[in-house]
């Protein structure tokens, strides 16, 4: 039986980038209906972990398995002069849905943020994906007055 207790809770690794790589590509075909190319995803995922200026990634680990990970990423605010973190790449492995990976995920980037002075997390979420949305709510996140706007470069 689970136990949300003793799930672990890291920082992810270079060790890691395969499997966040994989969860990646799962994202995005199921949150977005968006192929995902694994060897981008990859080198994405390779990138981050070998660049702290760029993020971090955090992973829920139960028996040596990662069942869950988030990506914060950060931007500068000079309203606030203090940082935004972003929460990006939320997946979590349907098996372990609802039982509070999410949560542990939350609960750890809460309390780095308020040690690092963050004055506030956000994330985007796709129009489409209401479960998402009422896990974030469930979690006392708000809807924010803002759209996104985006232009590809390629």
């Amino acid at each position: 039986m689970f136990n949300p207790g003793l799930m672990l809770v890291r920082d992810a690794t270079l060790k890691d980038a395969a499997v966040i790589a994989r969860n990646n590509v799962l994202l995005a075909k199921e949150s977005e209906g968006e192929p995902l190319d694994h060897r981008t995803a990859l080198s994405g995922a390779k990138a981050l972990l070998s660049d702290e200026g760029k993020g971090f990634y955090i992973v829920a680990e139960e028996d040596g398995f990662i069942i869950g990970q988030t990506m914060i990423t950060f931007e500068w605010s000079d309203w606030r002069d203090r940082p935004i973190w972003w929460i990006q790449s939320v997946y979590v492995d349907p098996a372990w849905r609802k039982k509070g990976v999410f949560k542990r995920l939350f609960d750890e980037i809460k309390k780095r943020a308020k040690k690092g002075n963050v004055g506030l997390l956000r994330l985007y979420v796709h129009t489409s994906n209401k479960r998402a949305m009422e896990t974030y709510r469930r979690l006392g996140m708000s809807e924010e007055q803002y759209r996104i706007y985006g232009t590809k470069m390629d």
